[in-house]
């Protein structure tokens, strides 16, 4: 089992963590909504929960909760810029079918 990180996504990530001046890594979820069912979700952890699974990947600490832990298996984030949007982008095996927004996924 393993989530890892791009160069560009851990950079992101290390570069965003040093201007709020605070965080200990990144929280990687999946929550229920949206036309194909989950949706990801993100934000930068300030405090450790006791069940939180972490993974370390070039140096930046991902952590997951045991619930999200079996969409996310073997995820791998990236940071792109593509036109005048930039953002997160998920390499995730587990995805059977996409909205056609890019918004929600099904496994």
């Amino acid at each position: 089992m393993a989530i890892t990180l791009t160069e560009k996504a851990a950079k992101h990530i290390t570069r965003y963590i040093e201007r709020r001046g605070k965080g200990v890594g990144l929280r990687l979820g999946v929550r229920t909504t949206g036309c194909s069912g989950l949706a990801y979700q993100l934000e930068y952890v300030d405090e450790i929960l006791p069940e939180d699974t972490m993974f370390e990947s070039l140096g930046v600490k991902v952590y997951v909760d045991p619930k999200s832990l079996a969409y996310l298996d073997g995820t791998e984030l990236d940071y792109v810029r593509e036109g005048l949007n930039e953002g997160f982008k998920f390499q995730n095996p587990n995805v059977k079918d996409e909205c056609g927004c890019g918004e929600s996924f099904r496994i």
